[in-house]
């Protein structure tokens, strides 16, 4: 049983935020801010890809409903919604979970590095993705 597992079983503690049957919204232990919260499904799923549409329906409204939250009553100018799919991409549980990351002016977080494609090159990858 993975962490988030007990979690939501309740045999380790945590700052719940929201829960639901199918949801659950807690605060992260090691915040980037203040009000960083994760939300997860209750039902254990690794990744994005396994999740089925209902239980990621319910966790993405439970995203917006956190994110308002943190707006109307911590204050927060905007948020990041973020996800790391699996481990390369820097998931440490492998538990579905989004975090819902506030944000203020000056609070010295940057977004991911950017690039460019070569020439040829996006029209490339496109055309796999979509075949």
């Amino acid at each position: 049983m993975c962490i988030f597992c007990k979690i939501i079983a309740n045999e380790i503690p945590s700052h719940k935020v929201y829960e639901d049957d199918k949801t659950l919204a807690i605060l992260d232990i090691k915040p980037v801010n203040k009000g960083h919260a994760l939300v997860m499904p209750k039902k254990h799923y690794a990744n994005l890809e396994e999740i089925d549409e209902a239980d990621l329906t319910a966790v993405i409204l439970i995203v917006k409903k956190i994110g308002g939250w943190l707006k109307a009553k911590l204050g927060v100018e905007g948020y990041n919604v973020t996800i790391n799919n699996d481990p390369v991409a820097g998931q440490i549980v492998q538990h579905l979970h989004f975090h819902v990351i506030p944000r203020h002016k000056g609070d010295g977080h940057i977004q991911w590095m950017q690039s460019e494609y070569e020439p040829g090159e996006a029209e490339e990858i496109a055309k796999k993705l979509r075949s």
